[in-house]
């Protein structure tokens, strides 16, 4: 015979194994998912500023403190973290959330040919179809 705590304690893993294999989707705030499309977004934008601002940058301490770029890529940082907290207040689940951010790689690629005139290749066209493939797979 089972004791009634070793019943409560295998009813609580067979229902965590249960949640784990599940075939239902996560629910997420749509809201949500476009706060973390706009973070990869600042994410890859903040990234530039860091490349553009180190471009710029001499070899002080001022330099880098009074580097508008650099400020410019701390600002972008901190505008992702409230969107991820935003995002995680309205319902938002990490495994669906965060795989979204993972497109700051194409926005990346993307500011990169603006800003350096970086070919965008066949190759790296595949590379984010195979990219989206994920978070879609991931989220689900």
């Amino acid at each position: 015979m089972i004791d009634s705590e070793s019943r409560s304690t295998l009813r609580i893993a067979f229902d965590r194994i249960n949640r784990l294999v599940s075939l239902e989707p996560v629910r997420t705030s749509p809201v949500a998912i476009v706060f973390f499309v706009i973070a990869a977004f600042l994410g890859a934008l903040g990234q530039f500023y860091y490349k553009s601002g180190a471009e710029k940058a001499g070899n002080t301490l001022a330099s880098y403190i009074f580097n508008a770029r650099l400020l410019g890529g701390v600002i972008c940082y901190i505008a992702v973290m409230v969107l991820f907290v935003a995002a995680f207040k309205r319902g938002g689940a990490l495994t669906v959330l965060y795989p979204i951010y993972a497109s700051t790689f194409i926005f990346a690629a993307i500011i990169a040919w603006f800003a350096y005139g970086i070919p965008i290749r066949p190759v790296h066209f595949t590379g984010f179809a195979l990219l989206i493939a994920g978070v879609y797979l991931v989220g689900r």
